[in-house]
């Protein structure tokens, strides 16, 4: 139950899902430029980090990882592969799974893109601590959203 005054609830400014949409677009703006110069999209840069953390992965556990389907994953695996990022193959061990694998020029990315994670802390102005709690804070209310869809 709020105790909010109900004139004031539907309020723009009283919505977190705004605050949540407005903030992610202001971040996702600060990571444009610096991805330009690296010739990559923002989602394309995601799939990179779970490669870059370890390579060699199965779509379906790249997926799993983003929250993305495959109908939105498949396309940014091509663009990354035309690029010559990644690699596709078979598994030897399920040959119906394919796995990404980053080809030489995408370990090499991971190098120019080292700068990134610190930059964008200076962006959002949170000292380590703070910028920990924000995650920990919007993985709590990824986990109770998507309970909460579950159970409908």
């Amino acid at each position: 139950m709020s105790s909010t005054d109900p004139r004031r609830e539907l309020l723009l400014e009283e919505q977190a899902c705004f605050a949540l949409y407005s903030a992610s677009r202001a971040v996702t703006d600060v990571y444009r430029p610096l991805l330009a110069e690296l010739g990559l999209t923002y989602p394309q840069y995601l799939v990179l980090l779970v490669l870059w953390e370890r390579d060699s992965r199965p779509v379906k556990e790249i997926g799993e990882a983003l929250q993305l389907d495959y109908g939105t994953l498949s396309p940014l695996l091509k663009r990354l592969e035309a690029n010559g990022l990644v690699t596709r193959h078979r598994l030897a061990s399920d040959e119906r799974s394919v796995a990404i694998g980053l080809t030489g020029r995408g370990r090499e990315l991971r190098e120019r893109a080292a700068g990134i994670p610190s930059a964008i802390g200076c962006a959002l102005g949170l000292d380590d601590e703070a910028r920990r709690e924000l995650i920990t804070t919007l993985r709590s209310i990824t986990a109770s959203t998507r309970t909460t869809t579950e159970g409908t």
